[in-house]
């Protein structure tokens, strides 16, 4: 395995690679996207590594490994980026930490440009209360963005499955406020299908997901789901918040 690496957001300014043109990109989406859409999940990662090659990252919120892992079986040593925003819960490290132990990928760990003391500072305590958004922004949307700038795609665990707001994503699409190419082998992958692909592989699940938590996201923005309620039901619960923002 390889080492883990923590990265602040700052570390990433100015330091871009050359990399394909926007419209090249846009191009490559506008091709491949279609001559995708039904591919089995390791043929549209198999497209991605031989296209983009050291080029292309895989995110992962450590809600599970599925999507490490099955990209780590075509590209071992692929960069797998991981968010920490200071306010995770202590069973998303340890998957975090457990994923980098077992499965052959780099793992990189972003943090963000502010501590949370420097946040609470700055903003005041506690500014996932008062202004939802403004920390998501800070904690999450601004520092994967300052991540990606030596990649022109990155891989994303999205599905369609998760919530009405999702229904629509893309196999390969364009991501137009970081003008990445963004691909989600595992869009088309109902729930069922996700639990078939960790019980035949052993994959690596937050142990929360056991504990009615379906979606993970911050400890102080998410609660355990009720049965029968949809999935995201228990992010941002009682506000109409339902997307952080990396993904909208």
């Amino acid at each position: 395995m390889t080492a883990a690496t923590t990265r602040s957001a700052r570390d990433y300014r100015g330091t871009e690679t050359a990399g394909r043109s926007p419209e090249e990109l846009r191009e490559l989406v506008s091709h491949w996207g279609a001559e995708l859409e039904l591919a089995p999940a390791e043929n549209i990662v198999e497209w991605a590594v031989a296209t983009f090659g050291e080029r292309f990252c895989v995110t992962s919120s450590m809600s599970d490994a599925v999507l490490a892992d099955l990209v780590s079986k075509v590209a071992p040593g692929v960069d797998v980026v991981f968010l920490d925003t200071g306010y995770h819960f202590a069973e998303t490290i340890g998957t975090r930490d457990a994923v980098q132990a077992t499965l052959p990928v780099n793992l990189i760990t972003i943090t963000p440009v502010q501590s949370v003391a420097e946040q609470d500072a700055a903003y005041g305590k506690d500014l996932y209360k008062t202004d939802p958004d403004l920390c998501c922004k800070l904690r999450k949307v601004e520092p994967l963005a300052a991540s990606l700038d030596g990649y022109d795609a990155w891989a994303t665990g999205l599905r369609r499955a998760e919530t009405k707001h999702r229904v629509i994503a893309p196999v390969i699409g364009w991501d137009a406020k970081r003008a990445k190419v963004k691909v989600s082998p595992l869009a088309r992958w109902t729930d069922d299908e996700v639990a078939r692909y960790v019980s035949d592989n052993g994959v690596l699940v937050n142990p929360l997901v056991y504990d009615g938590y379906p979606s993970i996201g911050c400890w102080p923005c998410t609660r355990r789901v009720a049965p029968g309620e949809d999935a995201r039901s228990g992010r941002w619960a009682g506000t109409t918040k339902t997307e952080c923002g990396i993904h909208s």
